[in-house]
């Protein structure tokens, strides 16, 4: 049907369908009865605004519910949660009418500092991408489009629209590209929007190493490539690197040089028929989706908000177990936010939300007591008479916000004053923070208990008190690690860049891989997060000790509950490269899930790694590597707290086709499997007597191996080892 469209229009309509109608919609065409179809802002509620249009938040639109943000989702560390927020998105979509959702944000959170960082999920590309997949999943199900945003090492709010990541190859393909791949892959995702920035110098929607020979040939995508609002600069370029949609639509202009471009020859119209066919295929499919006079309860909506950000919540720090508390305490509600809770960012994602509820709202059947007038003064003096102060604090809107980025993880001064001034005349003092991002926090020390909020969404006031007082337990782990000042992050001395070209020159390093490499202390470690009742981790099993990479291997282990409470654990698996020749970090999460456990009870919980879980991306083969050796299995409650380790062997079946020659070094020609049995049976033998040790210098073993590692091959037979003839028939053996 596509085909024989495609054959009736114009030049001038295929190159019309290639780009909005307006802010929100693509083109009609009514002779042939191609219907336009809408989009509206996500990812976290619906932006739809109906007449004149925007992309930055300025004009209002319709009433929606307000989930909570991607920073707090993602401290869910919960598949199912992220289903269920997307169907819940899903059936909204289809009450109004609305064919795709601009959402997930699934950029890599770099820097504490972007501006962005709240509609972001994680630091980690591992679990970035599965809570990518499972959002997916839960829009799609209910026929609307999502659309992964913005592909791709967006990173960065300074410079967005002209400036250029300069990013290698292996740290895009292991940071910045795994969510990415995964959404399109495990969840057959049917838009992606390429981001506004540059990429080592090509802007996204006109790279065709992007768009095409990573995304479409090497991923199999088969679903249409949207701009950013604003994003295009050459169509033509953008046609031909693999760009389909341009919006907004503009006056015209960009259309005539398409067709301009036909005519003249430099764009052959099968490039602009392919555009046009997955243009076609979405508005066609989005058609067919379609569910006539949709309903849904908003009420329903609106109270499963509070209910989800109950989940992701984050209890930092708790001490005394000062938390849950009591009903009949006499507590104070002091800050701004406890009245009017910070619930969202500001920028493209911003829902009009008719009614928040405050923790004021929320608590008032307790015994609370706010102050007369907001001053500093006036909460010491309330602190003084009650049992509990509760300090609600945070980000303000101002400091977070799509368009620019933060300058320092400072909360407003006169914030941290007020926590000082009260925490001295109240031991009892709970902190609890809204915002979507890092903070520092000079008075860590001074507070015996702080939930994180995140930005919860419209129902925050009630999760807030919820948790508070014990009517739900906190299960959420950080997805980012909270340093303890903003010099200690891998790209402060990189971020924002210089003319517009930032260097991500901390490659690998990003969040806790780099903070776990220099084994620097931090505020709070990526996977962090308290309950009020406690888990034992035991009884670690695999099904294998030795695989071979194109396997797959069970790891279990048993989760008790040995607290008084229900409560839900996030179980985190971390592998590390025991062996490595290259880089790489001390661990890498490789799987998480989430159980729910009551007093006394145990489960087993499973992970299923596989080829990916132990491989890093290596350039010269452009493909994921497993190096033969051992590996560390690590479970853990986050990424410092392990509880369970054990070790397995695994075994590569690629090689790296590298030409051996007599200037090799050892090291190198260990990566090859021949070459590394060869050399550790030839060099543990030698190394162990005197004679080597008078060749290769005094020293323990340990020292003599490493200073064997970076002899070249041609020291084989300069010290005896072998002869040039052995030497030269080794070579080509590893080499064939």
């Amino acid at each position: 049907m596509i085909e024989k469209i495609i054959n009736e229009l114009t030049l001038e309509e295929k190159a019309g369908l290639c780009s909005g109608r307006d802010f929100w919609s693509t083109k009609t065409i009514e002779r042939l009865n191609i219907p336009g179809v809408m989009m509206c802002d996500g990812p976290h509620g619906l932006r739809k605004q109906i007449g004149e249009g925007d992309h930055l938040g300025i004009n209002e639109s319709i009433e929606a519910v307000c989930f909570p943000s991607a920073s707090a989702l993602a401290a869910s560390f919960d598949r199912e949660l992220l289903e269920k927020l997307g169907q819940l998105l899903g059936d909204e979509c289809q009450s109004e009418s609305v064919a795709m959702l601009l959402g997930p944000g699934i950029d890599i959170k770099r820097s504490p500092l972007c501006g962005r960082n709240f509609e972001y999920f994680s630091e980690d590309p591992y679990l970035s991408s599965q809570l990518a997949v499972a959002y997916i999943n839960g829009i799609q199900s209910k026929g609307v489009a999502a659309c992964v945003k913005h592909f791709a090492a967006n990173n960065q709010e300074t410079c967005r629209s002209t400036g250029s990541s300069e990013v290698d190859e292996r740290t895009l393909h292991e940071i910045y590209l795994p969510a990415f791949e995964a959404a399109v892959k495990e969840a057959n995702v049917r838009s992606v929007m390429c981001s506004y920035n540059r990429i080592n110098g090509v802007f996204s929607s006109e790279n065709k190493w992007l768009l095409t020979d990573v995304l479409r040939d090497k991923w199999g995508y088969d679903g249409f490539v949207v701009t950013d609002w604003g994003a295009v600069k050459n169509r033509v370029k953008g046609l031909l690197a693999g760009l389909d949609l341009e919006m907004p639509g503009g006056l015209g202009t960009q259309d005539a040089r398409i067709v301009a471009a036909v005519k003249e020859g430099s764009l052959d119209e099968a490039v602009l028929d392919k555009a046009v066919k997955n243009v076609l295929k979405f508005v066609l499919d989005s058609q067919s989706n379609q569910i006539a006079d949709a309903k849904i309860n908003w009420d329903e909506h609106r109270t499963a908000s509070a209910l989800l950000e109950t989940e992701c919540a984050v209890l930092l720090k708790n001490e005394g177990n000062l938390l849950p508390l009591s009903k009949n305490a006499k507590v104070a509600f002091i800050g701004e936010f406890a009245k009017n809770p910070r619930y969202q960012g500001s920028g493209s994602s911003r829902v009009n939300t008719p009614k928040i509820v405050s923790a004021i709202e929320a608590a008032k059947s307790l015994n609370i007591v706010t102050p007369d007038s907001p001053t500093e003064q006036d909460a010491v003096t309330l602190a003084k008479t009650v049992d509990i102060a509760i300090l609600f604090v945070g980000l303000p809107d101002t400091y977070e916000s799509e368009g620019t980025d933060r300058k320092s993880l400072a909360m407003p001064e006169d914030q941290n004053k007020l926590i000082e001034a009260v925490a001295a005349v109240q031991p009892n003092t709970i902190v609890v923070l809204h915002g979507g991002a890092p903070v520092e926090m000079p008075w860590v020390d001074k507070v015996p208990a702080i939930l994180n909020m995140y930005l919860g969404g419209e129902g925050v006031g009630k999760a807030a008190v919820d948790l508070l007082f014990g009517d739900a337990n906190p299960c959420g782990k950080l997805a980012e690690t909270y340093p303890l000042r903003l010099e200690d992050n891998p790209s402060f001395l990189f971020f924002p860049g210089e003319d517009g070209i930032v260097e991500y020159r901390e490659g690998i390093y990003v969040g806790y891989r780099y903070y776990d490499k220099k084994k620097m202390n931090v505020l709070f470690p990526f996977g962090h997060g308290l309950s009020y009742t406690n888990y034992e981790y035991s009884n670690l099993k695999l099904d294998k000790t030795e695989m071979k990479d194109t396997e797959t291997i069970l790891i279990s282990c048993d989760i008790k509950n040995t607290g008084s409470c229900a409560g839900k654990e996030a179980v985190q698996l971390y592998v590390h490269d025991v062996e490595s020749t290259v880089g790489r970090p001390i661990n890498e999460l490789k799987g998480f899930t989430k159980i729910s456990l009551m007093p006394g009870e145990t489960k087993t919980v499973t992970f299923t790694l596989n080829k990916r879980s132990f491989a890093y991306y290596e350039p010269r083969i452009n493909d994921w590597f497993v190096e033969t050796g051992a590996f560390t299995i690590s479970i853990g409650a986050s990424s410092r707290d392990i509880r369970l380790t054990t070790s397995l062997t695994v075994e590569g079946t690629i090689d790296i086709p590298i030409h051996y020659t007599t200037d090799s070094m050892l090291r190198n020609v260990m990566k090859h499997p021949h070459g590394k049995a060869f050399l550790s049976e030839l060099l543990g033998k030698r190394l162990q007597n005197s004679s080597s040790q008078n060749h290769l210098g005094e020293g323990d073993a340990n020292a003599r191996h490493n200073s064997a590692m970076e002899m070249p091959l041609s020291s084989l037979t300069t010290f005896g080892l072998m002869t040039a003839e052995q030497l030269e028939q080794f070579i080509e053996k590893i080499n064939a």
